[in-house]
């Protein structure tokens, strides 16, 4: 499916039609910026910004060769968060046929990328924490977002319509982003950390 190209003009950043504590959907209704649909577009935003640093993380890697496949693949998601946050910011009546929009070819896609990516990864005797290195501890930081984002999307499809695919589409993209952060790990040679309950304050004791 293609989708209409943007077409827009960012003359002015600041309006001031904000500062009352309102915002406009993208067909033009006014509402409170702490709607939950608000909530939800805003947080698909947060998470690209986090995919933005760990794109940049990959490029900053002395790996980045190897990395290269999952710098591909975070560009290409960046495009796909702007897509579904352009959905999310339309009321289900004003929705353009070819509007921007999460579809269930971006959620094989990325049920394909994690088949692949986890194939020859070893398996876990228990649960990973983040870091290691930079670029596991933002993808970790990435997959909690999108963690919040589905649940806000989830909270809000319970009031309003939302596509199905959308919600499937943060599923997988938080599951896609915990076999990348093994992934990169092993790619940049360094060892995951484990969690080990033992090392509490109290597990010495």
């Amino acid at each position: 499916m293609e989708f209409n190209e943007p077409r827009i003009a960012l003359n002015r950043i600041y309006t001031k039609r904000g500062d009352g504590g309102e915002t406009s959907l993208v067909g033009g209704q006014s509402v409170g910026k702490d709607a939950l649909r608000i909530e939800a577009y805003g947080t698909v935003d947060e998470l690209n910004s986090c995919v933005g640093m760990a794109a940049v993380s990959v490029k900053a890697s002395a790996e980045t060769a190897k990395l290269d496949p999952l710098l591909t693949i975070l560009l290409r998601v960046q495009h796909e968060l702007f897509n579904l946050g352009s959905i999310l910011a339309t009321l289900p009546e004003d929705v353009h046929r070819k509007q921007p929009r999460i579809t269930e070819a971006e959620v094989a896609q990325l049920e394909s990328e994690i088949d692949l990516m986890n194939e020859g990864l070893p398996a876990l005797r228990s649960f990973v924490l983040p870091g290691g290195s930079r670029l596991n501890a933002e993808l970790h930081l990435c997959r909690t977002v999108c963690r919040r984002a589905e649940r806000i999307c989830v909270a809000l499809a319970r009031e309003e319509s939302v596509p199905p695919e959308a919600i499937r589409y943060l599923n997988r993209l938080s599951d896609a982003m915990f076999v990348w952060s093994r992934w990169a790990s092993a790619a940049e040679g360094v060892s995951e950390i484990l969690w080990q309950p033992n090392r509490a304050a109290s597990g010495s004791r």
